[in-house]
């Protein structure tokens, strides 16, 4: 009987170091990528909740510009308010109204009420709304309308 001398293999950790080392990879490169769509996420988040104040502040001066400043007939008045300096912001504001007889102030006095209709869009483009940029990722856009008279 004759003996053999066996010879160990070799080889074999420096593939097990690679296969784990580009598992780990991997799992960093899935980390960072998870981590820049939250904080994308979280800034888009930051910008909805600035135009939804944007929003609210712009209703605010149409009804003083409505109630009390120029808008007085506000017969499809429109303007826009530049707010990037603060928030990067532009809110549209648009009045319609429209004037209804309401009883009398004395009798025989007719008691005329003017009803308006404010409508207010913020968004994150020089032109609210923008349908162009509103597909498009990054875009921000709020709205809300109001109704009010003076009577």
């Amino acid at each position: 009987m004759s003996w053999r001398r066996v010879t160990p293999v070799r080889g074999l950790g420096a593939i097990a170091a690679v296969i784990v080392l580009v598992l780990l990879s991997a799992l960093a490169a899935a980390i960072v990528r998870l981590g820049t769509a939250q904080q994308q996420g979280q800034a888009l988040e930051v910008q909805s909740a600035r135009a939804a104040q944007a929003v609210h502040a712009g209703l605010q001066w149409a009804q003083y510009q409505a109630l009390k400043g120029g808008w007085m007939a506000c017969a499809g008045a429109t303007t826009t308010l530049d707010l990037r300096a603060d928030t990067g912001l532009y809110v549209t504001l648009t009045c319609q109204s429209s004037t209804y007889g309401e009883g009398e102030s004395a009798p025989g006095a007719p008691r005329t009420v003017r009803v308006y209709t404010l409508d207010a869009v913020a968004c994150n483009s020089s032109t609210c709304p923008d349908n162009a940029r509103a597909v498009t990722p990054g875009y921000v856009e709020r709205r809300r309308q109001v109704q009010l008279s003076d009577g």
